[in-house]
């Protein structure tokens, strides 16, 4: 191997971005958090990895940079019993979930930020109303004319992704019959969604341009697609995802993210494409996955039928088989099964609600879950919750 294709192969390093929820242990409701409470105390202990949201109700932690998925659970498991035990210290729980069940996006503090000030006023009430919780995960492939055709691929894989981690099927106090109504919140904003097919680095920076020149945006950060090439870092962000409850889910999806970018960039590297698609195409699989997850039927282009989204889920398992070895992470891809078996965190949310009809005991199955392999005990691992 020459110098050359040393320095240009990608990284597949690891970072992750999770929203949390604070709750009102009383009420369940949402709580927008005192400043001090959660966002400085946890800056003192984790440094730049808590960050506020829009929403004051929200807060954002983010990995360092991690090369192994190993790596990355060990970090993750630590932010998130961080910041449980902030929480429970201030008064507070985290839940993790693409929405809340119940609570009323009217009633959200708007987090005293310049960035989200101007959000706010140049989008009026859709920025408002955009009281959703998201997984982004960055891979890292460092040479961007390199990450413009890996996400090209990529594109096709994202609503199985979403399907997969859909945890956001109730809005307002309402079943939405959705499984990630998240994305259709979300999908208010412009520039979100499924990206165009760009044929070159060039070509998605002139696009770029055209809208900063024509005073669209002020800089790439506000193209909010379902994956981009980061504009700050040398990472592709996979952005597609509902934020979902259990520390081990959010570990399998990054780990299927990391590997199929590596999967495609070793097909890349042989001269080998993996077909794309249109964006009108993936767009109707992405339909599908935000109303039924993965209890519905999915489009599979290449045969030109319609298959279940299980069976979708297995193929590309086998499709990352051989570069999950290299990458060290079959277990945690392993744990797409147990998705499966057990249902995404959508099918959860609406099996307690279908037991209970009390959409408080939902909130408290969340926490649970969020609190889920954070700690263990001399009777096995807390925060079990219904579903199992």
């Amino acid at each position: 191997m020459d110098g050359k294709s040393v320095v240009s192969r990608p990284s597949f390093s690891i970072g992750i971005e999770e929203e949390y929820q604070t709750i009102d242990p009383e009420t369940r409701d949402l709580r927008s958090h005192i400043q001090a409470e959660i966002i400085q105390k946890g800056k003192m202990i984790l440094a730049e990895r808590v960050k506020p949201e829009m929403h004051q109700s929200v807060v954002e932690i983010g990995t360092s940079v991690c090369h192994t998925i190993g790596e990355a659970k060990a970090e993750i498991r630590m932010i998130r019993r961080q910041m449980v035990r902030l929480a429970h210290e201030n008064g507070l729980r985290l839940s993790a979930g693409g929405s809340h069940p119940f609570a009323e996006w009217r009633d959200q503090a708007i987090y005293p930020d310049e960035r989200y000030r101007i959000i706010v006023e140049d989008m009026a009430m859709v920025a408002r109303a955009n009281l959703i919780f998201g997984l982004h995960v960055h891979i890292g492939v460092e040479d961007r004319e390199t990450a413009i055709q890996l996400m090209n691929g990529a594109r096709y894989f994202l609503p199985h992704l979403l399907a997969l981690s859909a945890n956001s099927p109730f809005w307002l106090g309402m079943d939405t019959g959705f499984q990630s109504y998240r994305c259709k919140v979300f999908e208010r904003f412009p520039r979100t969604n499924i990206p165009d097919l760009y044929r070159s680095w060039s070509e998605f920076e002139d696009y770029v341009n055209l809208l900063i020149r024509t005073n669209c945006i002020d800089d790439a950060k506000k193209i909010w697609w379902d994956i981009r090439p980061h504009p700050h870092y040398p990472t592709l962000e996979f952005r597609v995802c509902d934020m979902p409850m259990r520390l081990e889910e959010t570990i399998c999806i990054a780990a299927v993210c990391q590997a199929v970018i590596a999967k495609l960039y070793r097909l890349h590297e042989q001269n080998l494409s993996f077909r794309h698609y249109s964006r009108a195409l993936i767009m109707e699989n992405k339909w599908r996955a935000a109303r039924y997850g993965l209890d519905g039927k999915m489009i599979d282009f290449g045969k030109q039928i319609e298959v279940p989204a299980r069976d979708l889920m297995q193929e590309i398992l086998e499709f990352v088989s051989d570069v999950a070895p290299e990458l060290g992470s079959q277990e945690e891809l392993g744990y797409v099964r147990q998705i499966l078996e057990r249902g995404n965190g959508a099918t959860r949310q609406l099996r307690v609600f279908q037991e209970t009809n009390d959409l408080k005991r939902v909130v408290d199955y969340m926490i649970a879950e969020t609190e889920h392999g954070l700690y263990e005990t001399s009777a096995g691992r807390v925060g079990q919750g219904a579903g199992q």
